[in-house]
This record gives structure tokens, sequence and C-alpha cells, in this order.
């Protein structure tokens, strides 16, 4: 099957979030202000495109405030090599850094600051079937390896008794950039298929067995909404945009649920949250879990001012934290992602309240 994937389509998805989020955009980076408040401090972040909607709107809250942000929604990956080399303020990353990036930053020990929760939907335009197609860990990993290449095929009708499946073929789309997205969506693969954990992997980025690649978030959406019979996997809150068919996925407890808020929140119930706050969310226990879901952070040096920023800087990037985890969960809400649970909230914010400047406390 040929695929169809246009630059106007892509940017078109990208747009929509940024009249959502009050802000103009383009399909790479958004700028909340740069000529913005006299006086004010302009912070560069980027990576994570999932996080990307929620970050511009707490920029456009923050603006008359003096905290100015250009934000480049790249990929994870590509904000974590930007924040390596020293070109912006913070990397914005899905995944919490492994050893070997750690390694690799040379102005002091980084900390990660979860900020929000976002689910990933196995998303698919498939005429006639509406959203709730039940699928299971090894079922999706089937189709990710390219096994299952027909919507009727035996492994998904048995799943979905009652349905009528056309007999069309399954066109599979994927990430073609370092992804945070990737990396949740390939974890739960793994846990879920022997086969795709020793051939494919997790990752930010993997060797794909079949599909065609799209850049962002907002490309995998605009590649599933133009080629009936697709299927890619999309954070949430684009898919809600789309108004995207999605499945219910079984997660360990048997129950096949659907992506939504208090789903999404779930999914950190029973979860170990390590003192350095590098947790992960996918493949939950809890009962009521949606099992694909991503925590996101945004990563920054303990020593704001040791790592390169001025005193301005510094304040700036602790008052956007503190609006972040305080009345900015309510408006990550609205923009259809979940807030963080109570305990994990607190922990995120007495992060924030140790980062300091030249060895100082830092207000914001």
């Amino acid at each position: 099957m040929k695929i169809r994937v246009t630059l106007g389509l892509a940017a078109a998805a990208l747009s929509l979030f940024a009249a959502a989020c009050g802000s103009s955009s383009s399909s790479s980076s958004t700028s909340t202000g740069g000529g913005g408040t006299s006086g004010g401090a302009t912070l560069n972040g980027a990576g994570s495109t999932l996080a990307a909607p929620v970050y511009q709107q707490w920029a456009s809250k923050l603006k008359d405030q003096g905290v100015n942000l250009n934000y480049a929604a790249v990929g994870s990956g590509a904000g974590v090599a930007q924040f390596t080399a020293g070109t912006v303020s913070f990397a914005a990353s899905d995944p919490p850094l492994k050893p070997a990036e750690q390694a690799k930053l040379t102005k002091g020990k980084a900390v990660h600051i979860p900020t929000v929760l976002g689910a990933i939907t196995a998303s698919y335009n498939l005429a006639g079937v509406k959203s709730g197609l039940k699928l299971d860990g090894p079922t999706l990993a089937a189709i990710f390896l390219g096994k299952i290449t027909k919507w009727n095929a035996p492994e998904i009708a048995k799943l979905n008794p009652g349905v009528t499946l056309p007999s069309s073929g399954i066109t599979v789309i994927h990430r073609s950039d370092s992804s945070g997205t990737t990396a949740g969506f390939t974890s739960f693969l793994a846990a879920s298929s022997p086969q795709w954990a020793s051939q494919v992997g997790t990752d930010k980025t993997v060797k794909w067995p079949t599909g065609t690649g799209a850049k962002g978030n907002a490309g995998v959406a605009a590649a599933v909404k133009q080629n009936s019979g697709a299927i890619g996997y999309v954070e949430q809150a684009f898919a809600l945009q789309n108004n995207f068919t999605y499945a219910a996925v079984k997660n360990k407890s048997g129950n096949y649920v659907s992506p939504t808020i208090p789903s999404t929140s779930a999914a950190v119930t029973g979860v170990k949250v390590p003192a350095d706050l590098k947790f992960k969310a996918t493949d939950t226990k809890a009962a009521q879990g949606y099992p694909i879901v991503s925590q996101t952070f945004v990563i920054v040096y303990r020593d704001l001012c040791k790592g390169g920023l001025s005193q301005s800087q510094a304040s700036a990037i602790v008052k956007f934290l503190n609006y972040g985890l305080g009345d900015g969960q309510s408006v990550a809400q609205q923009l259809s992602y979940a807030p963080l649970p109570a305990p994990l909230l607190a922990k995120a914010k007495a992060a924030v309240g140790k980062l300091t400047c030249n060895g100082q406390p830092v207000s914001g």
C-alpha cells in the first residue's frame, strides 16, 4: 500500500495544538514571547513532542511574568542531545536519562522533574470500526512485527467477537525520529512479546521490522489520518484532536482498558518511585490502569547557574516549574494529559525546591 504523508497535513495537525494552546507555533518550535515582557528572561527548551502542548500553554500563562520560552518539539532524543551540547536551558524527555547519557553531562548533576503523564494510544483508521477495538500486547507486537497483516486476522477477530472486521491490509505507522513515545510503546511491546524483546528491543529509536516512519506525534497522527487501514502509536491528546478511534488494550490484570485521564493516572498506582524520580509508568499492574503510559520529565542541572544559566534564567525555570506543578496541573488536564498523583507531585515539588544557582537557593 502506498503511504501518503504530506508536510502540509503534518503541519496542520500540529497547528491544531498551537491553536488549542493559544500560542503561535510551527511543527518544530514555538516562541512564547522572545520579544515579550521587558526585563524577562528567555529560556530555550527542546525535546518531547508528547509534552509540547502542555509546556507551550504553561509558558503562555507566564509570559506576563517575564518567562519567555522558546520550545523546540524535536523529540526526546534530540532534546537530550541539545542539552548535553549546552545549547538549551533544559531538556524535555519522556524516558529518564540512561547512565551513558548522564555520563556525557559535564556541568554537574542532572535532575529529573516529572511534570505530567500521557497515554500512548494504538490509534487506527478503520471505516466502520468504533473506538474500543480490543487488542493485547502480543497482538500489537505481531502487528508491528509485520506478522499480522490483515484487519480480519484470526488473532484480532478472536479478541473481538461480534465485531465485523474488514479484510483490508494493515498499514503500520511509526516514529522516524528519536522519540520518548517510541521508548514507551516499545517497552510495552517488549514486555508482552519475547520475539519483540529479542529481535527489536526498546529504545527511543529501534530498527522497525515493518511500516513507514513519520516525524513527531503530529507526523504519525497525520499519516494515520490520511491512510485508510493505518495503525500508529499516538499520544492521547493528539488522538483526541484528530478524532481518532483507538484500542482498548489489555493490562496485566486481564482488563481491556481505554486511554482516559483516570486510567492514565491509575497507571502510576503501585509504581515505586526512586529518590532520583527516574521512574517508568509503562505496563502497570493496576487493575484499572491503562498499560501504555509515558511519564515525561524536564531535565535541568541541579546547580542551574553552574550549568550555564544566568540568575534571571534560573529564576525563570523555577517559576516555570513551580507553576507547572501547581496550577499547571489542571491546565494539563484540560489538554487531555493526566496530572501527577499527589505523592509523586510532592516529590517533584521538593526536587524543584533543591535547585540552586552557584550554591544558593533560587526563588521563582
